[in-house]
């Protein structure tokens, strides 16, 4: 009984650990899925290929220019750039994290 006890616990423990990872894998799914429809017209999106605007930069190049947490406030704001054929985004708190979590995955 003592073994049945402890092998329950450690199953309980993994599923706890596992918890938080999983919410993460799905915020990082919505960013990948916001990238993709709302961005990948112009920007490469995704960890290989050239950006369909040249001078949109890939998005695994994002954190070389910038630090990607600092993006929230723009993104929540709404991103504007200093060049015309980018149009203005605003997208709501839980989307520009799940954005920049995405974008963080394109860093390693």
């Amino acid at each position: 009984m003592h073994a049945f006890g402890a092998i329950t616990a450690a199953a309980l423990l993994l599923c706890l650990a596992a918890a938080p990872a999983a919410a993460g894998d799905a915020r990082v799914e919505r960013g990948r899925a916001l990238a993709r429809t709302e961005c990948a017209r112009c920007h490469a999106v995704g960890r290989t290929g050239a950006s369909p605007l040249r001078q949109a930069p890939p998005f695994r190049t994002l954190h070389q220019r910038y630090p990607v947490d600092d993006l929230a406030e723009a993104l929540t704001e709404g991103i504007r750039t200093g060049h015309p054929s980018m149009p203005e985004f605003r997208f709501d708190p839980d989307q520009a994290e799940a954005l920049i979590a995405y974008l963080k995955t394109l860093e390693r």
